[in-house]
Formats: C-alpha cells, sequence, structure tokens
C-alpha cells in the first residue's frame, strides 16, 4: 500500500516528465521560423514570382522585365492588384500576420473551452508540417501556391504554440517555470541551429551534389517539415490534460462557444491591469529583439560590406550561443528572480547594440563578436519573459492570454522595423538605424522597473514563486 510520500514522488516524476517532453516541441516547431521564414523561403518565392512576371511578360508584351531586378518593371497581379515580384514577401509577411491576429484568439479560446489542448497541438503541428513540406512542389510560375501554403503553415505554427505555452502553467509550480521555459528556448535554438546546419550545407554543397540551388531550397523544405512533424510526437506521449473543459459543446457549436470565452476573456482582462501593464511592457522590448534578429544581415550585408558566407556565419553563430543564453538565463533567474534577469539583459541588447554600431566595415571578428552577444541574449529574454507572463494568467484561460501574448508580438512588430527603417532613410546610413533600436530596450527597462509583479501574480489568483 502507497503511503504519501510515494504518492508524491509519483506525482514529482510525473510531472518531470511533462516537463521534459514539454521542451521537445521547442526543438520541433523551430525549424519553421528558422529554416522557412527567414532563410530559404523569401528568397525561394521571389524568383518563383520572377519566372511568373517574366512569363506574363513574355506572354502579353506589357512591358520590359529586364534582367533579375524584382523591382524593375517585374509585377505580378493578384486579386487585381498589380505590386513588383520583390514586394510579395514583404506583402505576405504582413498579410499572414493579419490572419493570425483574427485566428490566434479564438483558438486559444476554443482550446480553453474544450480543454482538449492535446488533440489541438497534434492537429497544428501536424497540418503545418504538411503544409512546410508541400512548399517543395512549388515551382515554376506557381507562386499563390506558395503564398496559400506558407499562409496555412503560420497559422499552424501560431496556433500551435499558442497552445503549446499554455501548458506551461500547467506541467510547472510557480518556482519551476523559469527554468523549464528557458530549457525550452535554449533546446530550441539548439535544434532549430542543427536542422539549419543540414540545409546550408546542402545548399552550399548544391554544385557538387548535382542539384541546382532551387533543388536544395525544396529540400530544406521537406527537412523542415519532417522535423517539425518528428519531434512532435515526443511532447504528445509525454503530456496529458490538466483540466475540466469548461462546456460541453461538439461540433460546429464549438466555434461558437469559442467566441463567447473570447469575449468573456477580454472583459475580465480589464479587472487585472497589472497583467496587462507586463504584456505592454514586453511588447516594447521584444519589437526592439525581433527588429535586430531580422535587420542584422541586412546590416551586415549593406553597411558592414560582408559576403553571404560570413552572414552565414552569423546566423549560425547566433543560434547556438542562443542555446548557452537560454540555458544561462535559466540558471541566474533561479538565484535572483526572472524579472531582476531579465532588466539585466536589456542591459546587455543596450550594450551589444551599441557595440554593433562600432564595427568597422569588413572586420568579421568584430562582427562574430557581436553576434555572439546577440545569442547569449537573444533566446532567454523571451525564455523568461513567457515564463513570467505565465505566473500572471488567471488559471483556466492559459491559451487565450497566451493568444494575446503571440498577438499583441505580432501586431506591433512592426514599429522597430519602421523605425529602423525611417533613420536609414533619413541619415543616409544603417549605423544610426541600428543605433536607434536602443529606445525599445530603454523603455523596456524602464517601465519593467515599475511593474509589480509579486501583485500582478496575487492578482490573478495564483501561487507567488518564492523569487520574481
Amino acid at each position: 500500500m502507497k503511503v504519501k510520500g510515494d504518492d508524491a514522488a509519483d506525482a514529482n516524476t510525473a510531472r518531470r516528465r511533462e516537463q521534459r517532453g514539454w521542451v521537445w516541441y521547442d526543438v520541433a516547431n523551430s525549424v519553421f521560423p528558422t529554416s522557412v521564414v527567414t532563410v530559404f523561403f523569401s528568397i525561394y518565392l521571389t524568383d518563383i514570382a520572377m519566372n511568373a512576371a517574366k512569363a506574363d511578360t513574355a506572354l502579353n508584351g506589357a512591358g520590359p522585365c529586364p534582367g533579375d531586378n524584382a523591382f524593375d518593371h517585374c509585377t505580378v497581379t493578384f486579386l487585381g492588384l498589380h505590386f513588383p515580384a520583390g514586394s510579395l514577401w514583404g506583402y505576405l509577411l504582413s498579410l499572414a500576420t493579419v490572419i493570425q491576429v483574427v485566428v490566434l484568439p479564438v483558438m486559444g479560446a476554443i482550446a480553453d473551452r474544450t480543454q482538449n489542448k492535446k488533440k489541438m497541438l497534434a492537429f497544428f503541428a501536424f497540418t503545418g508540417s504538411a503544409a512546410t513540406i508541400t512548399l517543395a512542389t512549388v515551382t515554376g510560375t506557381n507562386w499563390t501556391l506558395g503564398v496559400l501554403l506558407f499562409v496555412i503553415a503560420n497559422i499552424c505554427y501560431g496556433a500551435s504554440v499558442v497552445v503549446y505555452y499554455a501548458f506551461l502553467p500547467e506541467i510547472a509550480a510557480p518556482d519551476e517555470r523559469d527554468g523549464v521555459s528557458s530549457r525550452g528556448w535554449a533546446y530550441g535554438y539548439l535544434g532549430g541551429g542543427i536542422a539549419l546546419a543540414i540545409q546550408l550545407g546542402i545548399t552550399l554543397s548544391a554544385e557538387p551534389l548535382g542539384i541546382t540551388k532551387g533543388d536544395a531550397a525544396r529540400i530544406a523544405f521537406v527537412i523542415s517539415g519532417l522535423w517539425w512533424a518528428a519531434f512532435t510526437f515526443i511532447p504528445l506521449t509525454r503530456l496529458t490534460e490538466h483540466q475540466s473543459p469548461h462546456g460541453r459543446e461538439h461540433g460546429a457549436s464549438v466555434i461558437s462557444a469559442g467566441f463567447k470565452e473570447l469575449g468573456a476573456t477580454l472583459k475580465q482582462a480589464k479587472a487585472f491591469p497589472l497583467t496587462l501593464a507586463f504584456l505592454g511592457t514586453y511588447l516594447i522590448y521584444t519589437d526592439g529583439i525581433a527588429t535586430v534578429a531580422n535587420v542584422s544581415a541586412q546590416y551586415g550585408k549593406i553597411e558592414l560590406k560582408f559576403e553571404q558566407e560570413t552572414l552565414i556565419t552569423v546566423i549560425l553563430i547566433v543560434q547556438f550561443v542562443a542555446f548557452i543564453g537560454g540555458l544561462l538565463h535559466g540558471f541566474v533567474a533561479k538565484r535572483v528572480g526572472a524579472k531582476k534577469t531579465i532588466l539585466g539583459s536589456l542591459l546587455v541588447w543596450i550594450v551589444v547594440i551599441t557595440a554593433a554600431f562600432f564595427v568597422e566595415a569588413g572586420d568579421e571578428m568584430q562582427f562574430y563578436l557581436v553576434a555572439a552577444g546577440i545569442g547569449i541574449v537573444l533566446g532567454g529574454t523571451n525564455a523568461l519573459s513567457r515564463s513570467l507572463f505565465s505566473q500572471m494568467v488567471p488559471p483556466g484561460r492559459e491559451a487565450q492570454y497566451f493568444s494575446l501574448y503571440e498577438v499583441g508580438e505580432r501586431s506591433t512588430s512592426w514599429l522597430g522595423p519602421l523605425v529602423f527603417a525611417g533613420v536609414g532613410q533619413a541619415t543616409g546610413s544603417l549605423r544610426p538605424a541600428i543605433l536607434a533600436l536602443i529606445i525599445f530596450f530603454v523603455a523596456g527597462f524602464v517601465l519593467l522597473i515599475f511593474v509589480p509583479v509579486r501583485r500582478a501574480i496575487k492578482a490573478v489568483g495564483n501561487e507567488e514563486p518564492a523569487l520574481v
């Protein structure tokens, strides 16, 4: 007959098992934003759109489409709108973001309403991975198929992340979440880096392998989709449902119930202004983080005059150093608390961006050191923000609040690039443009100081961790 101590030990073992399984979904999904969004699909889709523009010009005699300049009279048409092939990727990212802003809160509400998060995670992960694999069929001039498949994969990625985040408060005690979240981010960057290294190895060896660069990109899409699906099986075998459904709806009625659940949450959110204050602060500094990550290659190529091989090396440095940085943030947070660690991380961001301003053109070692600095704080800042936010979420509404977390991040992601582009245009140089991004980290640092995190956790009725 088991005694209480045995039951507690069994519960602790089961919780640890779930935590280890949960971390693997970071490994699974990280390949999509890293390989597909950041590296391969933007260039590949632009090339397909260029093929379509040239074919349309040849067929209709609509005017010149010379050379390979995607902005020089090379236009594609969609729903009666004409735009340069080179602008397609930017418009697609905007469209995909708008769709996520509409869809994710409803998906979060349905996840909370049904408490069927495990099946929803499986559906979105496997559908997204299938759409990613199918990107390999986009060839010739069929860029519209690429747009459709990318939108599906992007929606599934965002929805799966919302459901995945919602598991964190259920599987980790308050004092465990910083460590669990940091390990997730760390291993996510490690997994994304390994997958990207394999894909870049194939790309750089395309000629010896007897394949084209386009073939290498299509192979990368297949690898990305298979990677996403394969590593998703691990969390699915470890995670369990922890709460009872909020309702008993089935079929189509679940969707209408989800809208009702979302409406109730939005009304309730006003009662927790401190949670919203932290969310608003996070959205400011994460916009700076995302902008630095997204423009670093452009800064290296245009302002610092580096070749593609150097930029690829920098991407891999950031990925693998971010693994160490994620674990380091979890270690520090365990001793001083998540809030203080995030504040320290924001100070490091300010130092790193200042250093980037002074990197001399052509000096690879300086650029690599800046990349290492970015890697140290890139994953850890977001990992601890995720775990800290989970402390401030009302029980039973985890997925909805994390959908607001994700949607908010995407809805404000335009401001950093706007500042970067605007300052670059006004000054004629990307050096002051990169330096201008410090404002996001300074503002985030100052605002976070004044967010009473412990009061925010207490206000929603959650157990307070020993350190925050």
